[in-house]
Formats: C-alpha cells, structure tokens, sequence
C-alpha cells in the first residue's frame, strides 16, 4: 500500500505543482508503474476545478466560474496537455510526411494550426461547462471530475497499445511512462470505474449521462489510437497530451448531450 500510494505521488508531481511529501523518494521504475494512476491525478485535478467553479459559482454568472475553474485547472497541471494538443495540431493539421511532423512537434513555437485548435478546444471546453452549469449545476461538478479521470486513462491505453513514434533519445515523453503492462491498464480502467461509480453515487439521475460520457471517451481514445498507428506509427509525449484533451472534451460534450436532450 505504501509503495501504491509513493507511485500515486509520483504520477501527481509529474502532472501537477501540487507539492509532494519528501519521504516519498524516487525509483527509475515508479515512472512506469506510476501510469496505472493516472486517473487517479486527473480526478485531483478534476475536482479542484469542481471546486474552484462551486466556489466562483457563489460570486460570479456561470460563465465567469466555468473560466476561473479551467484557469484553475490549466495552472494545476502548468498546461501540459494543452501545449501538447496545440503541438500536436501544428504537426498533424497539414498533410506533412511522418518526420517532418515528428520535427514540427520538437519546435516550441506555435503555428496557426496549434493556435487554431487551441481556441477551439478551450472554447468548446468553457461553451459545454457554461451549458451544464445552466442546466444542471451539481452534473456539472461531477461530470468534470469523470472527463478528467477518464481522459488521463486514454493516455494509459496508447502507453499500452502503441509503441514510442519518435527519437527515444530526445523525447519529451522520456521523464514518463513509455510502456504500460496490461495490468496497469488495468488498475487504471479500473480508477476510472470506481470515481463513475462514486459519481452515480452522489447522483443516480447521471447513469445515462455517465455511460454516454464514457462510451464516447472509449471511443475518442480508440480513434486517436488508430489515426496515430496510421499517422506516426506510435505515440510520442504530445499526442498523448492532446488525446487528454481530446477525451475530455467528447466525454463533457456525450455527458450535455444526454442531460440537454
């Protein structure tokens, strides 16, 4: 249990700023094991947006709230997954060959096709929330939660499904994971059906909700894994930032579909 708990911590000081206790140490190893708890982080990160946007929700309209709880979030994890997405965007929005994008998403600048989708994630994003928390706050709060439980296992599965597509020997992914045994995936699945579960608890009238939500993250995850095996023949460290980003928003999209409807 102690040495679960050490590899959570590892996950969480990757991903996060969130401090961590010194006794925890360090393992060249943890950096594969900590995978399986990814979810595990992005629910933490989840529900500090949750809470940011209850609390905001008390002063401010809800489209101010639904913005303070992204700023919230995206300073958490420094945007990570955002500047991967954007990389990604950049490197795979035109038709250039395989290595010309593997070099497009090493160049730290961002293109026009980085800024694009960029804007239109994070105004998807705060449109879907905005429209949950007119519609049904407390959903809202617990649907954001699941999104970021759910689309940190997505990266789990390509770590399992797909090899590394870029130079191992400069990758960005290279501080993390770059396998994934069976087994981690499944304590990961296995996370984000324990916080679903928590969620259905907390609120039984999201059960269709839910399964739409994570139905759609299953199926974005699937895509983004085969469009990566035929683009790049692997993943590298920001394509599985944008698939987080990716899952995220289809699952809150499936989620308002279903409570809108």
């Amino acid at each position: 249990m102690l040495h679960e708990l050490r590899l959570f911590f590892t996950a969480l000081q990757f991903f996060t700023r969130v401090p961590i206790p010194a006794w925890v140490g360090y393992g060249p190893a943890w950096l594969q094991d900590c995978a399986r708890h990814y979810p595990l982080v992005g629910a933490c990160v989840g529900a500090f947006g949750a809470l940011v946007l209850w609390l905001a929700l008390l002063v401010f309209p809800p489209s101010v709230a639904v913005g303070l709880s992204m700023a919230a979030t995206i300073w958490m994890t420094g945007g990570f997954h955002e500047d991967g997405w954007a990389d990604t965007c950049d490197a795979l929005g035109g038709t250039v060959s395989r290595e010309r994008a593997l070099q497009i998403m090493k160049d730290s600048r961002i293109g026009a096709y980085g800024a694009i989708g960029l804007v239109l994630m994070l105004g998807l994003k705060a449109a879907t929330l905005t429209a949950l928390v007119q519609t049904q706050p407390l959903a809202a709060l617990l649907c954001l939660v699941l999104a970021h439980a759910a689309s940190r296992a997505a990266p789990v599965w390509l770590l399992h499904a797909l090899p590394y597509a870029g130079d191992a020997e400069h990758a960005k992914a290279k501080p993390m994971a770059m396998q994934v045994s069976g087994a981690g995936l499944g304590v990961a699945l296995l996370w984000v059906l324990l916080i679903g579960l928590l969620c259905l608890w907390l609120q039984p009238q999201l059960m269709h909700a839910l399964a739409a939500a994570a139905v759609a993250a299953l199926l974005a995850t699937w895509q983004m894994r085969r469009w990566l095996r035929q683009r790049l023949g692997g993943f590298t460290g920001d394509t599985l930032g944008a698939t987080q980003q990716l899952v995220e928003l289809v699952a809150l999209l499936a989620a308002l579909a279903v409570i809108h409807g």
